[in-house]
């Protein structure tokens, strides 16, 4: 049996394969729930000279006043754009609200949403593409006194 087509609809997502004539499959993937936003407490980290002479961690809470954390719901591959070659979801400087897309994560061959969460710009953002995340750690930083609210 050759299948050229797979659709597979849950209530939280949406899923399409297609086997081109050349052999190559495509996707494209729809999220039907609403956006998964994250406020989660700052957890109690030591801080970098207590590391036991580590390098600082880059997913480490930083404390910076001001601005809102965006962290990752789920472990696995962060990326900031939602194809190779394509431009990023967001870059440093750009306007967001709670729910724009701002990354995927790729947990076991599934492409999760990351959503910024609050309404600001875009201040930092700390990881590069393709770098593995442990869930919960921070992805970005958005500056909610730009967007004129608060976290």
């Amino acid at each position: 049996m050759d299948v050229d087509r797979l659709h597979l609809r849950t209530g939280r997502f949406e899923l399409s394969l297609r086997r081109s004539d050349d052999g190559e499959w495509t996707q494209s993937a729809r999220t039907s729930a609403e956006p998964v936003l994250m406020d989660r407490a700052p957890e109690e980290r030591p801080a970098d000279g207590e590391r036991d002479g580590t390098a600082p961690d880059k997913q480490a809470v930083s404390g910076r006043e001001g601005l809102a954390e965006v962290r990752t719901p789920l472990p696995g591959a962060f990326y900031r754009a939602p194809k190779p070659g394509a431009p990023p979801f967001v870059e440093i400087g750009d306007e967001v609200t709670e729910t724009t897309v701002v990354g995927i994560v790729e947990t076991m061959k599934l492409m999760n949403s990351v959503y910024a969460g609050a309404t600001g710009t875009v201040a930092d953002i700390g990881l590069a593409d393709g770098d593995f995340v442990e869930q919960g750690a921070v992805l970005m930083y958005i500056d909610t006194a730009a967007g004129g609210a608060a976290p």
